[in-house]
């Protein structure tokens, strides 16, 4: 039982209480979902005997040969480099798509508005070992497997659902007098969407971007059947360190912590980006 010092009262008290309670299992629950990352981390700055000794070794002498490994071949920076061109790729051509296509789902009366919107929303919702199957028989008949192209398009069935439902919702709470207002004033609506309303939906913009790069970055099934040699992303590329007699833990936990700088890389640039949509205002004076 907390007792309130003097001048305390009990109301504060108990909410002090609560905070502490709050901000202890914050804390446990942050250090239970990133011990595996920790754990990698380690890792991969391990030797062989390290990474297999019985008990653990929590204090050891860190070694680069992992990373150097990592990064003398064209193992897994070829992946990399594919992985950076495909995510690249196909949240460019999700933007080009979903952003007009949230804007119209969301501003303008139309019918079939609705079956569109749940039609792009059921994308998401489809299995992937559903469609894989039906989509590489496409690719093989068309000349897109194992080319950059048909990844790009394929990771639309990942990326462009999230935008265009994120987009939609925050285009749909702006009132309609900001851009009526733009029009009394001689502007066009593409004038209005420059201006006002892509200032205002920056934040959802940054946000739906950054959960689509996580989800096409760490996309596995996709790229598994339908990327060959040349196209071979990181989550696939990782495989090639597990081998029929062994599994080089070091090297392979090197090149997970390294796949995992363009996300956090990305989250932070989002919450930069975020913070400034939401203080960048459109009313003068």
């Amino acid at each position: 039982m907390t007792i309130p010092y003097r001048g305390q009262s009990p109301r504060k008290s108990r909410r002090a209480s609560g905070h502490f309670f709050v901000v202890a299992g914050l804390t446990l629950w942050s250090a239970f979902t990133l011990a595996p990352i920790i754990w990698i981390l380690m890792m991969s700055f391990k030797t062989p005997d390290q990474i297999i000794s019985n008990p653990p070794q929590f204090v050891f002498a860190p070694t680069l040969d992992n990373y150097i490994e990592v990064f003398s071949g064209p193992e897994f920076l070829r992946p990399f480099m594919n992985s950076l061109i495909v995510t690249g790729g196909s949240l460019l051509l999700t933007l080009i798509v979903g952003l007009p296509t949230a804007y119209a789902l969301a501003r303008f009366t139309f019918r079939g508005r609705e079956n569109i919107a749940f039609g792009v929303l059921s994308l998401r919702f489809a299995p992937e070992l559903l469609i894989i199957l039906p989509l590489y028989l496409i690719f093989q008949n068309t000349g897109l497997s194992d080319s950059y192209l048909g990844l790009i398009l394929a990771y639309q069935l990942v990326t462009l659902p999230m935008l265009v439902w994120m987009l939609r919702s925050f285009i749909e709470d702006l009132p309609n007098e900001l851009e009526e207002a733009v029009a009394v004033d001689g502007g066009t609506r593409w004038t209005a969407f420059r201006h006002v309303l892509f200032r205002l939906i920056a934040p959802g913009l940054a946000a739906s971007l950054m959960l689509s790069f996580v989800w096409a970055w760490n996309n596995y099934t996709l790229p598994l059947v339908l990327s060959g040699r040349n196209t071979q992303t990181v989550t696939t590329g990782l495989q090639q360190y597990i081998g029929y007699q062994s599994i080089e833990w070091g090297p392979m936990s090197a090149a997970t912590m390294i796949s995992i700088i363009p996300g956090v890389l990305l989250a932070v640039f989002s919450l930069r980006w975020i913070v400034g949509g939401l203080t960048a205002g459109t009313v003068k004076g």
